[in-house]
């Protein structure tokens, strides 16, 4: 059985330069995605967001491997990596690092060929056999971003601020901002040096 991996296939989106800003159109895709307020690093509603996301994604997929061989379904892939929206309704909580101020939509990207059906299945199975309080808010949903600009970012997540204005400023000489700030993130951070971690930082633009 051969292994999708749709980083590779979508290698615009999700493996950008980290010296070379590029402009990419991005289309709808299906997210599994939870919505939360805090510090993502103390706030108990992100650890559980996390973690009810990965458990989800890495159940369907599963689920889709062993189907039966004659199943529509039957593949293996790899499981997207994490991503979020960041946002705050004053936006001087970004620039004065008022952490607790901030918004974020965590979120997993999800193969097309993934049905609807199966992710519901898993979002039940895991439910039943690990009461993970994130679950109660996942919800499933379709997110298109559209013209973006993007590049990737190599080190910690405090040093991204000059990256973020780079990027902002590639946007505002051309059209203007819109949306929210997304990053995906490449790395496991538990496991990397911090001066390794790779992010993309995205920006939706006009």
């Amino acid at each position: 059985m051969n292994k999708i991996d749709l980083r590779k296939e979508l290698k615009h989106l999700y493996a950008p330069s980290a010296k070379a800003i590029a402009e990419v159109q991005v289309p709808s895709f299906t997210f599994l995605m939870i919505d939360g307020q805090g510090d993502p690093n103390h706030s108990a509603d992100y650890a559980e967001a996390v973690e009810a996301l990965f458990s989800v994604s890495y159940t369907a997929k599963f689920m889709v491997k062993k189907a039966p061989p004659d199943s529509h379904t039957a593949c293996d892939y790899a499981v997207m990596p994490l991503e979020g929206l960041w946002w705050a309704d004053d936006l001087n909580a970004f620039r004065e690092g008022d952490r607790m101020s901030w918004r974020w939509t965590m979120m997993i990207m999800q193969p097309a060929f993934v049905p609807d059906s199966v992710l519901r299945a898993a979002m039940a199975e895991v439910g039943a056999k690990k009461k993970l309080p994130g679950l109660a808010r996942l919800r499933i949903e379709k997110f298109e971003e559209g013209a973006c600009a993007q590049i990737l970012h190599i080190g910690p997540f405090t040093e991204e601020g000059p990256t973020i204005e780079r990027v902002h400023a590639h946007i505002e000489a051309r059209s203007g901002l819109r949306g929210r700030h997304h990053e995906i993130y490449l790395t496991d951070i538990r496991r990397a040096d911090p001066a390794r971690w790779k992010t993309i930082i995205r920006q939706p633009m006009k």
